[in-house]
């Protein structure tokens, strides 16, 4: 069939068969999307929220708290990130590492990228002089480490942590194992379903005392942690 050139040429290329196809470009990120990095300047009002954490190492509890900026409001690339940290309390025995810890965690947040590798950090933390357990039977290595919690519970909250969670087999496993225990307590006191049972060892992954004597193997009932694997 042919075509009738009615403008000028002023270039051509010669195509050949074994020429790949161009793919179709991606949809680009609109240029005007604002991403959480050190210049982005601090807006007269953001999103708080405000933890307590009471311990056993102090008398007066700590109030940990983490302000929030909306980037991009309004568009569909609206986006919540922490912006700061602060912590009050009145003990004033930890105010030189408690200033200087939130100093150093708002900076890291000011940086933008993934900030996810602070809940790790703070987790390593380890007091010489021992932890403590919380409600519900968690172990808390330090005073930073409960504060890594509180960070990592408000990152979920925001959408910036992921909870994977167990899956159906390891959900299945520890519903048998669970109740397969229970079975053969003798004690005949009723027992809370938020519970672990009397008796159960400290889990060395999810610090939780869930560690059972299962079939002559180590199992928690919190995680599924197995000594047998």
């Amino acid at each position: 069939m042919a075509t009738k050139i009615e403008t000028r040429i002023v270039d051509f290329d010669v195509v050949k068969n074994d020429t790949p196809a161009e793919a179709p470009d991606k949809k680009a990120e609109p240029s005007n999307v604002v991403q959480m990095h050190e210049r982005v300047e601090r807006p007269e009002m953001l999103l708080g929220s405000t933890y307590k954490l009471t311990t056993p190492l102090s008398e007066h509890a700590l109030y940990v708290t983490i302000n929030d900026i909306v980037l991009n409001r309004g568009t569909e690339h609206e986006l919540r990130r922490p912006f700061e940290m602060f912590i009050n309390s009145k003990n004033m025995d930890h105010f030189q590492w408690i200033l200087a810890l939130t100093r150093i965690i708002s900076a890291v947040f000011r940086k933008g990228g993934d900030i996810n590798f602070l809940v790790e950090e703070l987790h390593c933390v380890f007091d010489p002089r021992g932890g403590y357990f919380k409600k519900g039977g968690k172990f808390a290595p330090s005073i930073i480490s409960e504060i890594g919690d509180v960070l990592e519970n408000h990152l979920r909250m925001i959408g910036m942590m992921k909870d994977d969670g167990l899956d159906e087999h390891q959900k299945k496993l520890i519903s048998e194992k669970r109740a397969q225990y229970e079975n053969t307590l003798q004690a005949a006191e009723k027992r809370a379903p938020d519970k672990f049972p009397y008796g159960a060892e400290l889990c060395v992954k999810c610090y939780t005392k869930a560690m059972v004597m299962m079939d002559g193997c180590n199992t928690c009932l919190n995680c599924g942690e197995s000594k047998c694997g």
